[in-house]
């Protein structure tokens, strides 16, 4: 569902204002701010939102640490359950729009592009380790939507800052796919920024980032995503 939010107001951006490139990408950012928020309000309490590999990557590598957090397994789970929803949720998207799906032709890479990917990856995961570590995971939902909506606009890259949803993007030639070739450069950055993220969490919070496991937010039940 979050990248057939990304994908189909993308199309639909693209379709509403075919001559106006900011726009496009306003519609875009918006819907996706609201989207994310909601999906992490209704997913939290099953999975704990875990909708993106680079931060199930650092739950399973502070779960290490502090003798929680997922395991290799879920790890493993998450991470293939991810990549084939990013997946479906373009295909999805692609039906809704009636253009049919298609491998993007649009390239991405540059300098610039990686850069703001690491910057982009690094600030996610720090803000939602940090809400976990000083038990503000409730805010999770508002403060990771209004961050992506931001990165969308501060970065070049436009912040994709998640890996499925980099794999899902290469299956739209819209506005919002990228091409095979610059997903793995993509891919890279972002588990960059993850480590830097990590990095940064335990630098900031040296005590506090024992408690940071278990995230995106609070499960009701006794189960990790």
């Amino acid at each position: 569902m979050l990248v057939a939010v990304v994908v189909g107001s993308g199309i639909a951006a693209q379709q509403l204002s075919p001559n106006d490139v900011g726009l496009q990408l306003l519609q875009n950012s918006t819907a996706t701010v609201f989207g994310l928020t909601v999906l992490i309000v209704i997913f939290g309490p099953i999975s704990g939102a875990h909708f993106n590999p680079a931060v199930s990557l650092a739950d399973w590598f502070l779960g290490r640490r502090m003798g929680g957090g997922l395991s290799l397994k879920e790890l493993g789970t998450c991470v293939a359950s991810q990549t084939l929803g990013a997946i479906g949720g373009s295909v999805l998207a692609n039906a809704m729009f009636d253009v049919g799906t298609s491998i993007s032709s649009k390239e991405r890479v540059t300098p610039g592009h990686l850069l703001g990917e690491i910057v982009a990856t690094a600030g996610l995961v720090l803000l939602i380790f940090s809400l976990a570590a000083t038990k503000r995971s409730s805010l999770a939902a508002p403060a990771v939507g209004a961050y992506i909506g931001a990165a969308y606009w501060f970065t070049s890259s436009t912040s994709f800052a998640n890996p499925a949803v980099t794999a899902g993007r290469i299956f739209s030639d819209t506005f919002a796919g990228i091409a095979p070739g610059s997903a793995p450069a993509f891919v890279a950055a972002q588990l960059i920024g993850a480590a830097a993220g990590v990095g940064l969490l335990v630098l900031l919070f040296p005590t506090d980032s024992r408690a940071a496991q278990d995230v995106v937010v609070p499960q009701t039940a006794d189960k990790r995503a």
